[in-house]
């Protein structure tokens, strides 16, 4: 690892970030306890945990708390996974209505035990929430790269489909030793192949990685076909888990947004506290927005044409 854990980086103080007062949060927590589910907000000790929530906004992690890998950032625990509760998407729909949400984000915990690795369950998921009006973003797991069970996923019909790279490909096998980056880019450039309008993916910086390989990363999620990028910088749940190499500067991060614009990117989201569904919806609005906007010049340009 980049350091070791007896001598950890200390964290910055602008890294400090307030987590909101109980009473901004309870309600949202209220909401997700009563109904059993979870939220990768609570589970992954995310930083924006307080602004999202005062917002009444949550990122849900369906398929139970327990993942089937270890990956060396995160903190969701790793174990025998629980059955999983078939009435987990009506719950997680009437939670999207009582919160008021229009845009949701969806994710889960690698189920590498089931056989379609939780697939189905994530299409019912998806068009439950639908069904209440909002849209729907996920972030799925790999599916061990069977396009039988991403098509399963996409026939639900998500708004915005990402699948984050987490690293760049020389860190790749260390961080995530039960993944594969082969796999993870071949999820991405299938997806993008299928025509899906909205195609994300994000990686964390700190994890010992220099900014050219970021670089070289947002040149590799391009070439796949993805259209939002996310970068943000990696903090360390615990002392158990990988450590921080460094903290990445803002004057980085702008070079990597204008890197990632330059490329075409419909949105390039880099900044400390990015995460890979922190204003998503504002992301996705944003990508929209782009998306009309190149089919209006191109129709333009096209009667030009015609009109010479």
């Amino acid at each position: 690892m980049p350091s070791t854990p007896d001598a950890p980086l200390r964290l910055p103080e602008a890294f400090r970030k307030r987590l909101g007062t109980t009473a901004e949060r309870s309600r949202v927590h209220a909401i997700m306890r009563e109904r059993g589910l979870s939220t990768v907000c609570e589970e992954a000790r995310c930083p924006n945990i307080g602004e999202c929530f005062a917002s009444g906004t949550a990122t849900f992690m369906i398929l139970g708390d327990r993942c089937t890998r270890r990956c060396h950032f995160c903190n969701v625990s790793t174990g025998r996974p629980r059955p999983i509760d078939n009435d987990e998407p009506a719950k997680l729909a009437d939670a999207v209505k009582t919160l008021g949400l229009e845009h949701v984000v969806i994710t889960s915990v690698d189920r590498d035990e089931l056989k379609d690795k939780g697939a189905t369950h994530w299409a019912a998921c998806i068009r439950a929430v639908k069904a209440t009006g909002a849209t729907v973003e996920v972030l799925t797991p790999d599916y061990a790269g069977d396009r039988a069970l991403i098509d399963r996923v996409l026939d639900a019909g998500p708004d915005v489909f990402n699948h984050n790279m987490e690293t760049v490909e020389r860190l790749y096998q260390q961080v995530r030793p039960q993944s594969s980056w082969k796999v993870t880019t071949e999820v991405l450039r299938y997806v993008a192949s299928t025509g899906h309008p909205a195609v994300k993916s994000g990686i964390m910086v700190g994890l010992g990685e220099n900014d050219d390989e970021v670089l070289q990363t947002l040149d590799t999620m391009r070439s796949l076909g993805v259209h939002i990028a996310t970068i943000g910088q990696y903090l360390r749940p615990s002392l158990k888990h990988w450590a921080v190499d460094r903290y990445v500067d803002d004057a980085a991060y702008d070079r990597f947004a204008a890197h990632g614009d330059a490329l075409g990117f419909s949105h390039t989201f880099a900044g400390a506290f990015v995460r890979s569904s922190y204003h998503a919806k504002e992301a996705h609005t944003h990508h929209r927005t782009r998306q009309s906007s190149s089919s209006s010049s191109v129709s333009s340009s096209a009667g030009l044409k015609v009109l010479q």
